[in-house]
């Protein structure tokens, strides 16, 4: 069930659209180096920080996404009231228990 708002609606994370990107291309930045380790035989445990700091960042990305959607189109969607407000939390929670399990 997807009740996205209409298109003209901004979606929460707009404002910060660059600051994201430029996140995300940092992450992909820290990938690509994880696969030059791997190509020159680097050592384990070396690659394995490298993953670990790839894979926070990428959490880093996913709470703040999380938290603006929760700021935006949660809260708006339940002052409205209606099954757009219990879409909205469903789809939240369902999003937190995919964080809580990664």
């Amino acid at each position: 069930m997807d009740m996205e708002p209409e298109e003209s609606t901004p979606h929460s994370y707009t404002d910060d659209k660059a600051a994201y990107l430029k996140r995300l291309r940092r992450v992909e930045g820290q990938v690509r180096g994880i696969a030059r380790m791997i190509e020159g035989d680097e050592y384990c445990i070396d690659i394995l920080t490298q993953v670990s700091a790839a894979t926070s960042a990428l959490e880093s990305v996913a709470l703040r996404l999380l938290e603006d959607h929760l700021r935006h189109c949660v809260v708006h969607a339940a002052a409205d009231g209606g099954p757009l407000a219990e879409a909205k939390l469903a789809e939240a929670t369902a999003a937190i228990k995919r964080l809580v399990r990664s």
